[in-house]
C-alpha cells in the first residue's frame, strides 16, 4: 500500500502531456487486464473498458461486477490507484487551465492567428475605437499591446500582449506580420505633443523595420497629436494619419475596416482642398429631396444629408420639411455661385 502512495506521488509531479498519455496507456491496459481475468463476465473489450471507466471514475452502474477472487482484487487495486490516479490527472487538468487564464491575462502568451486588427496603446480612445470594431464585425479578433500587468479589456476577443511595442519580440508575439492593420494610438495623459508623437513615431519605425524583415506589407494608422508631426513621418511607411479629435474613435475603427478612408476625412475636413462641406437652404421650389438633389447637381454640387441624417438619397420622393438643413459637398466658388443664385 505504501509503494502505491509513493508511486502516486511521483504521478503527481509529472508533467501536464505525460500524465494524459499515462493515464491513457493505464486504462487501456487495465482494460485488457480485466478482460483476460474474467472473459466470461466481461465477453469483450469493450465491456471490460466500460467496466474500468465507470470504476474509476467512480459512478459504478453495477451492470457489471467481477466475480472470482482475483476480478475482486483487481477491482481494488482501480478502486486505490485508478481513482487516485485519474484524480490527479483532472487536478492537473484544471491546474493547466488556470495557469493559461493566468497567462493569457497577464500576456504572456503569443497570438498565433491572422486577419487581426492590433491595438497598440490602451486608451479611452484605443477603448472606443475596440467598441466600434466589435459594433462592425462581432468575430473580429484584436490584439491589445501595453504595459499593463493585466488585460484591461474585459472582451473575449481582445487578446493582451504586455511589453514595450518598440521591441520587435513583443511585436512578433501578436503576429503582427499577419495583422489585417496596425492601430497606434498616443496616450491620455499626452502633456508633451513632440513626446507623444515622437514616441508614435519610434513604434512605427520598429512596425516598418519587422515588416521588412517578415516581408510583409502591413497596414499601418497612427494617432497624432500634431498634424504639423507628419512631416516627420515620411521617411517610414505610414499608411494613414489621423489628428487626434473628438471624433477620432470612430473614425479609427472605419480606417481599420475600410482601408484609406481617412484619407477622404482628411481632404473633406482640411483647409489644403478647395472642396467642403456647405450649408445651403430650402428653395420654395424644391418641393422633394429629387427637386434640391437635381438643382443642386447643376451647379456642381453634391446634396448629401438633411442634418444628421445621411439616408435623404434612398428618399428622394419625400416632401422636404420646412425646417429642413440641407448639406452639400462643394468647392467654395461652387458655394458662393448657389447661394447668390437662389
Amino acid at each position: 500500500m505504501l509503494f502505491i502512495f509513493d508511486l502516486l506521488k511521483i504521478i503527481s509531479r509529472m508533467k501536464y502531456m505525460t500524465l494524459v498519455i499515462g493515464a491513457i496507456i493505464f486504462i487501456m491496459i487495465s482494460s485488457i487486464i480485466n478482460y483476460y481475468i474474467e472473459p466470461e463476465t466481461f465477453s469483450n473489450l469493450f465491456i471490460s473498458f466500460w467496466y474500468v471507466m465507470t470504476t474509476i471514475t467512480t459512478t459504478g452502474y453495477g451492470d457489471y461486477v467481477p466475480k472470482t477472487v482475483v476480478g475482486k482484487v483487481f477491482a481494488l487495486f482501480l478502486y486505490v490507484f485508478g481513482i487516485a490516479f485519474l484524480s490527479i490527472v483532472v487536478g492537473k487538468v484544471v491546474d493547466s487551465y488556470a495557469v493559461y487564464r493566468r497567462l493569457k491575462e497577464e500576456g504572456q502568451l503569443e497570438y498565433r492567428k491572422n486577419s487581426h486588427f492590433v491595438i497598440i496603446g490602451w486608451s479611452k480612445k484605443s477603448e472606443k475605437t475596440i467598441e466600434e470594431l466589435f459594433l462592425a464585425k462581432e468575430t473580429i479578433e484584436i490584439v491589445l499591446i501595453d504595459k499593463f500587468e493585466k488585460n484591461p479589456s474585459q472582451h473575449v476577443n481582445v487578446h493582451y500582449i504586455r511589453g514595450d511595442a518598440t521591441d520587435r519580440t513583443i511585436l512578433k508575439r501578436a503576429n503582427i506580420a499577419a495583422a489585417e492593420a496596425v492601430l497606434i494610438f498616443a496616450p491620455d495623459s499626452t502633456v508633451d505633443p513632440v513626446a507623444s508623437d515622437g514616441r508614435t513615431l519610434l513604434i512605427a519605425s520598429t512596425v516598418e523595420s519587422l515588416a521588412k524583415q517578415e516581408g510583409s506589407d502591413i497596414y499601418t494608422v497612427v494617432e497624432i497629436i500634431s498634424e504639423s508631426h507628419i512631416d516627420n513621418f515620411k521617411h517610414i511607411k505610414v499608411d494613414e494619419f489621423v489628428v487626434s479629435t473628438e471624433a477620432f474613435s470612430n473614425l479609427m475603427a472605419k480606417v481599420a475596416l475600410h482601408q484609406g478612408i481617412s484619407n477622404l476625412f482628411a481632404n473633406l475636413l482640411s483647409r489644403r482642398t478647395d472642396f467642403n462641406v456647405w450649408e445651403v437652404g430650402k428653395q420654395p421650389e424644391w418641393r422633394t429631396y429629387e427637386d434640391a438633389f437635381q438643382g443642386l447637381k447643376q451647379f456642381g454640387a453634391n446634396l448629401i444629408a438633411d442634418r444628421n441624417d445621411f439616408s435623404i438619397i434612398t428618399k428622394l420622393d419625400e416632401v422636404i420639411d420646412e425646417r429642413a438643413r440641407l448639406y452639400v459637398i462643394c468647392n467654395e466658388e461652387t458655394y458662393w455661385e448657389i447661394k447668390n443664385s437662389l
